[in-house]
């Protein structure tokens, strides 16, 4: 492969690499600022996953460079571009599902948190005339006290023949 050709491949591959980079972007940012509601911290993440991105698929295009393919110089062209092709899809979706597992555990602790801040938050008993913290317990029939922690056995039945 002449220079010539080697420069098409590279000048041809950092261009889409950088296109499909900045879709990734692009789109990351608006992905994981739902998730997130803070632009910062969306933003920060995306950025390390898309620079992640960008450095795998540049040294791929970086060793592909320097495989010979044989053939004329066009079809060398032709063949390293279609390899890096291929690797770029394989990358983007990877790079997708990176962001999808970011923003599902994202998603997880907000539910956690409120579930968290929901079984925190202080109720009203009237027999006390103030707020409790205690968790509300449905009462067991057969057993006392306040916090029953298994129902009764059959054997134990009050009302047997």
């Amino acid at each position: 492969m002449d220079t010539d050709s080697l420069m098409t491949f590279l000048v041809v591959g950092v261009i889409l690499v950088a296109i499909d980079g900045f879709i990734i972007y692009r789109s990351g940012r608006r992905y994981l600022g739902d998730a997130y509601g803070d632009e910062g911290a969306s933003s920060s993440m995306n950025r390390l996953v898309t620079v992640l991105f960008h450095l795998v698929v540049l040294g791929v295009l970086a060793l592909l460079s320097v495989v010979d393919f044989g053939g004329n110089s066009v079809q060398a062209v032709v063949a390293k571009l279609g390899v890096l092709l291929l690797v770029l899809a394989l990358a983007h979706a990877i790079t997708i599902a990176v962001l999808t597992r970011i923003r599902e555990n994202r998603e997880f602790e907000t539910v956690n948190a409120r579930r968290s801040a929901a079984a925190a938050a202080p109720y009203h008993d009237p027999t006390r005339d103030s707020l409790v913290n205690d968790p509300v317990v449905a009462p067991v029939p057969g057993q006392e006290g306040r916090d029953p922690q298994v129902s009764p056995g059959i054997e134990h039945r009050q009302d047997r023949l």
